[in-house]
C-alpha cells in the first residue's frame, strides 16, 4: 500500500486532540542541544503522552528510549529524524498504579544525552452532579415578608375606607404601600 505522503510527514503532522502536548526543543541553545520543558511532565492513565520535538536548527537525528517504562506502556525505543518538528505519542495503560518512568533522549549520535522524568497519575475524580429538583410550589420559610404584611394592612385600610369614607384610612393605606416599597428597594443595596 502506497501512502501519498512519506511516513515522516505523517509523523510530524501533529496531534489532533485536546490532550496536553509537552515541547522539547532541539538545537535551540547550541548544536545538538536538548532543552526540556520547565514544568513536570505528567500523563494520565489511559491517555496518550504527546511529546513534541521542535527543532530550531539543522535537521537532527534523535533516539528516545525508556528502560523502566514497561509497567506503564509498550513504548521502549524510537528513532526520529526531526526536520522542523515531530510528535511522539506514547500510549499509557489504563489500569495501572501511579508512578513514574524515565525517557532518555540522545541527540547527535550519542553526543548529547538527557533524561526526563514522566509522572503517571490517575485522572482527577469528578464530583457527581446531583441534580436537585425544584419544588412545584415554592416552600415558605420563616416569617412573612414585611412588604406582604404592609400590603395586607393597606388592603384592610383601603377596604375600610370604601365602606366608611374616612379619608385618613385611604391616605394611611397609600403611605403604607409607599413605605413598604421603599423599604424593599433600599434593603437590596
Amino acid at each position: 500500500m502506497n501512502f501519498p505522503l512519506p511516513f515522516f510527514v505523517l509523523f510530524s503532522a501533529g496531534i489532533g486532540s485536546n490532550e496536553p502536548c509537552f515541547e522539547i526543543y532541539l538545537n535551540r541553545s547550541g548544536i545538538n542541544s536538548i532543552d526540556l520543558p520547565r514544568g513536570m511532565i505528567q500523563c494520565v492513565t489511559g491517555d496518550n503522552l504527546h511529546i513534541k520535538f521542535v527543532n530550531r536548527g539543522a535537521p537532527i537525528h534523535i533516539t528516545i528510549t525508556s528502560a523502566n517504562a514497561s509497567m506503564f506502556t509498550d513504548f521502549f525505543h524510537e528513532n526520529v529524524y526531526v526536520v522542523d518538528e515531530a510528535v511522539l505519542m506514547v500510549p499509557i495503560y489504563p489500569d495501572i498504579h501511579e508512578g513514574f518512568f524515565n525517557l532518555e533522549i540522545i541527540a547527535g549520535y550519542g553526543g548529547m544525552k538527557t533524561t526526563v522524568r514522566v509522572d503517571v497519575i490517575h485522572p482527577p475524580q469528578k464530583k457527581p452532579i446531583i441534580s436537585e429538583e425544584l419544588p412545584i410550589q415554592p416552600v415558605s420559610r420563616g416569617r412573612p415578608h414585611l412588604l406582604m404584611v404592609m400590603m395586607g394592612i393597606a388592603v384592610i385600610l383601603y377596604t375600610a375606607w370604601l365602606y366608611t369614607a374616612i379619608e385618613l384610612l385611604n391616605i394611611t393605606s397609600f403611605l403604607m404601600l409607599i413605605v413598604g416599597a421603599l423599604y424593599i428597594w433600599y434593603r437590596q443595596r
